[in-house]
C-alpha cells in the first residue's frame, strides 16, 4: 500500500511549525544557538566557489524531455557557489546541517570546494557538518569551548 500524501493543511502545519527553517533539524539548530546566545545569519551568507566561464568548444548536452541533446555550444556556464545554514555574526563558526543525503546528490563534492575555498582564502571559520540533533549540541558545545579558550 502507497504512503499517504500530504494534504495542503499538514503541508502548511509543518510550514507554521518551522517558520523559516527547511527542516527540523535545522529548526532544531536555530532554537539551540539563541538558548546559547550565539548569534547567527541564517543562510544570508553566499560563497563563489567558482567563477562562472564562457564554454567556448563543442558542446551537446541531455535535454529533460527530449530524446536527442541539444547544442550548447558556446554558452556561458554559471557559476557554483554555497550558502551555508548557520553563520556566526560574533564568532567565525559555520554549521550545517545535513539530514539523509541521496547517493547522486551533489553536496559532498560542493562541500569539499567550500572547505577548499575556505582554506585557499584564509578565511578562519571553525566548521561543523551535522547530521542529528546529538551532533548539533556537539558542534554548540565545541563552539563555546573555543569561545572561552579563545581560539574562535
Amino acid at each position: 500500500m502507497k504512503g499517504k500524501r500530504k494534504t495542503s493543511h499538514s503541508r502548511s502545519r509543518k510550514k507554521q511549525i518551522l517558520g523559516r527553517y527547511k527542516s527540523n533539524l535545522e529548526k532544531y539548530c536555530a532554537d539551540r544557538l539563541c538558548e546559547y546566545g550565539l548569534k547567527f545569519d541564517y543562510e544570508e551568507l553566499e560563497f563563489k566557489l567558482l567563477e562562472g566561464f564562457l564554454f567556448k568548444n563543442k558542446y551537446f548536452k541531455m535535454t529533460a524531455k527530449g530524446k536527442i541533446m541539444s547544442d550548447r555550444s558556446g554558452t556561458k556556464q554559471l557559476p557554483i557557489r554555497y550558502t551555508p545554514d548557520f553563520v556566526g555574526t560574533d564568532y567565525n563558526f559555520i554549521i550545517e546541517t545535513k539530514g539523509y543525503l541521496p547517493s547522486h546528490h551533489d553536496f559532498p563534492m560542493r562541500w569539499k570546494l567550500f572547505l577548499k575555498h575556505l582554506m585557499d582564502n584564509e578565511l578562519p571559520y571553525a566548521v561543523f557538518l551535522a547530521k542529528n540533533r546529538q551532533q548539533v549540541d556537539q558542534a554548540i558545545e565545541e563552539i563555546k569551548k573555543s569561545i572561552e579558550d579563545g581560539t574562535i
